[in-house]
């Protein structure tokens, strides 16, 4: 394949969900240009309405308008779909409310668990009451919170963004601490509207001072989202000849894990026009196709820095010489697929060698042009790495849909093909 054009990622997805959580807390109208216009987002979106936030319409490139302020008792469940992000998210947001809530979703996040949120908001003062083990539904009845000093045994942007969300609502003081540092966009929204957070040696702390949170409305352009222009840079990497320019990309520290893994492998990827908007880094990056690719270790350190890449940094060091682990991903286990088990599954399904040892997963690289058929599972990540793996000369790979894309991705396919991807994807 040769590569070639100018491309555009949509929105982030995970500052579309923040902006629009924000937008509703805040007191007065918020304009928030360049929202992912994915199921997820939509789902944060819908909620919102439901607590009595006006949500306009989420339209590609179009400015969406929320006015917020109280938000209210929902007069039925709140559907959350497919998000985790927007039921974890959620429930700090309603932990500081007074009234009750129940949230659900679709049979995939039903089975997503939701105690590493819940337990640190019951410790706040929340009275939570979970579905079956640690799964939706759950009915949460916020109220008066206390301060917390929590160390987390996970590194979750999720969890810390939960227990700030509340800490906001509920006016009380919190510290997370984690094992390694998470995507930061919450503290970066927070600082961006003048609220009172501080970072110590890589200790989060919100302190209110005094009277309730006055959150002020957000003016906010959302930059593209790194985690869907990786498959596009990969492509690129992978391509025969060419080059691509993949615009307004946001490269927050926390998130270009990614980029640094595929650089180490041997990937020529320029960040060039540097920039800022809304307190976020954002940069285009030139993307040309390796001469050669060559395995690494991915350490458990850098995992959240890339956890949502993995699936398509393992495509890519399916074409590296000699053979990539990635350390500690058990936490793929618990997406929206056991992605960890079906990234090895499908890529032996393509006559590449991989398998998961414990935690980690172990890829070999190989010359054979991948051909056989893919499982999804209605997981977006694995429908547009192994699309990204189509691309290959001489490819054959078979997804089993590819609907799931329009979670975090909607013009995936219509961007691949016209940046030269002409690959083969019968589902």
């Amino acid at each position: 394949m040769r590569v070639q054009g100018v491309v555009r990622p949509p929105g982030d997805k995970s500052i579309s969900h923040r902006a629009l959580l924000l937008g509703a807390l805040a007191r007065g109208v918020s304009e928030l240009r360049g929202l992912l216009t994915g199921e997820d987002v939509k789902s944060t979106a819908r909620v919102l309405r439901q607590l009595g936030a006006t949500v306009s319409p989420v339209r590609a490139r179009a400015v969406t308008v929320v006015r917020g302020g109280k938000l209210s008792a929902p007069a039925a469940r709140l559907n959350c779909g497919n998000s985790g992000t927007t039921t974890r998210l959620l429930l700090g947001v309603l932990a500081g409310q007074r009234f009750a809530a129940t949230l659900t979703g679709d049979a995939s996040l039903r089975r997503r668990p939701m105690r590493r949120v819940t337990e640190p908001l019951k410790a706040m003062g929340a009275r939570i009451t979970e579905g079956a083990g640690d799964h939706l539904p759950v009915t949460i009845r916020g109220g008066r919170l206390h301060a917390l000093d929590y160390t987390s045994p996970v590194a979750s942007a999720q969890v810390k963004s939960a227990l700030l969300l509340a800490a906001l609502t509920g006016n009380v003081a919190v510290t997370v601490r984690e094992p390694h540092r998470s995507r930061d966009h919450t503290e970066r929204l927070f600082v961006h509207l003048g609220l009172p957070i501080h970072e110590r040696d890589g200790v989060i702390m919100y302190t209110p001072d005094g009277g309730p949170a006055k959150v002020p409305p957000l003016r906010l352009a959302v930059p593209g989202d790194v985690s869907s222009a990786a498959f596009l840079v990969a492509a690129a990497v992978l391509a025969e000849a060419g080059e691509l320019l993949v615009e307004n990309v946001g490269v927050n520290p926390t998130r270009v894990g990614a980029l640094v893994v595929l650089e180490r492998m041997g990937a020529h990827v320029e960040r060039v026009n540097l920039r800022d908007a809304g307190g976020e880094p954002v940069a285009d990056l030139l993307v040309r196709p390796a001469a050669a690719l060559r395995s690494t270790e991915v350490l458990a350190k850098e995992i959240p820095s890339l956890v949502d890449e993995v699936p398509i940094l393992a495509v890519v060091a399916s074409r590296a010489a000699g053979d990539t682990v990635f350390r500690e991903v058990g936490e793929l286990r618990v997406k929206e697929s056991d992605r960890l088990a079906l990234v090895a599954a499908n890529l032996r399904a393509v006559g590449v060698t991989a398998d998961v040892q414990g935690n980690d997963l172990h890829v070999r690289g190989t010359e054979r042009a991948p051909r056989g058929r893919v499982e999804t599972a209605k997981d977006h990540r694995l429908a547009m790495a192994f699309a990204v793996m189509g691309t290959l000369p001489g490819a054959d790979v078979r997804l089993s849909e590819r609907r799931s894309v329009a979670i975090s991705y909607p013009e995936f396919f219509r961007d691949l093909r016209r940046i030269g991807g002409h690959a083969r994807h019968r589902d």
